[in-house]
């Protein structure tokens, strides 16, 4: 077996082991890479078929490509599209211009989520990240308890020793599956040039530029760059020192921010 279809494998056995186990289960979807990757290997894993909702949390400050894209194909691959908003927040005025994006990612998307996780009463959740995208995402495990106040104690990690993993819920926790953990940023590409899987404009260099991690648009800046297919942005990725999160502002502000967004509850 090849290096791709060992980590889709991985992936897609995680996925069924969360769904056999969460029936109250949702996929989040931020329309990125990684999540739409994910998506694609949920689909896979069900033969084309999403047996569980799909969720976008919804800040009102994504580029609208990105919105474009989400409607586009949570229509043509029949998706059950939740969108999740934190309304009283986007009511009194919250956004990237006011004051550290710490403030703002936890009222738009740290708050939201759990806003929504206690209205749909999802017990797990199913996300696209990876450990070598990030310090703190690299303490991760592939099935993360959070407690009742959807906390994550990032220093009291269970154990995950031969595929064993904690996929039961305590009556007070819910669970983050990360079934794409193991996988890099080049095997993403490497396996969205395989699958044909597809990706929003962004992700392309237009005048010189192009974003490597797409979020909230007044949050994210395009590094330099000529890869304008996805050969030319795998063949990037092989050199590149810039590192993934580099346009991403709230990677910007401390280098504990993205441990404090996520202790809190933060994707």
């Amino acid at each position: 077996m090849d290096k791709l279809s060992e980590l889709e494998s991985k992936s897609i056995y995680i996925i069924r082991e969360a769904y056999y186990q969460f029936k109250d289960i949702a996929v989040l979807w931020s329309i990125g890479k990684d999540s739409t990757t994910l998506m694609w290997l949920c689909r896979k894993a069900f033969f084309g078929t999403l047996p569980f909702p799909a969720m976008h949390i919804d800040t009102s400050y994504k580029f609208p490509q990105m919105y474009r894209f989400r409607d586009k194909y949570a229509k043509k691959w029949g998706l059950k599209l939740l969108i999740a908003r934190n309304e009283e927040a986007l009511a009194a005025g919250m956004g990237p211009d006011q004051g550290e994006k710490l403030a703002c990612c936890n009222a738009l998307k740290t708050d939201a989520l759990k806003q929504a996780i206690d209205r749909w009463h999802f017990k797990a959740l199913l996300l696209g990240i990876r450990r070598d995208e990030h310090g703190i995402r690299a303490k991760e495990r592939y099935f993360s308890p959070r407690d009742q106040s959807f906390k994550w104690d990032y220093e009291n990690q269970p154990p995950e020793l031969w595929d064993q993993y904690k996929s039961r819920a305590e009556d007070e926790e819910h669970i983050r599956v990360h079934p794409l953990l193991h996988w890099t940023e080049l095997d993403i590409w490497t396996y969205i040039k395989r699958e044909n899987i597809p990706i929003t404009e962004l992700y392309f260099a237009q005048d010189g530029k192009r974003y490597r991690s797409i979020g909230c648009a007044p949050c994210c800046a395009p590094v330099p760059s000529t890869a304008d297919t996805i050969d030319k942005v795998i063949e990037e990725l092989k050199t590149t020192t810039t590192s993934e999160r580099a346009g991403r502002a709230q990677d910007k502000e401390s280098v504990t921010t993205m441990q404090k967004l996520r202790a809190l509850g933060y994707m």
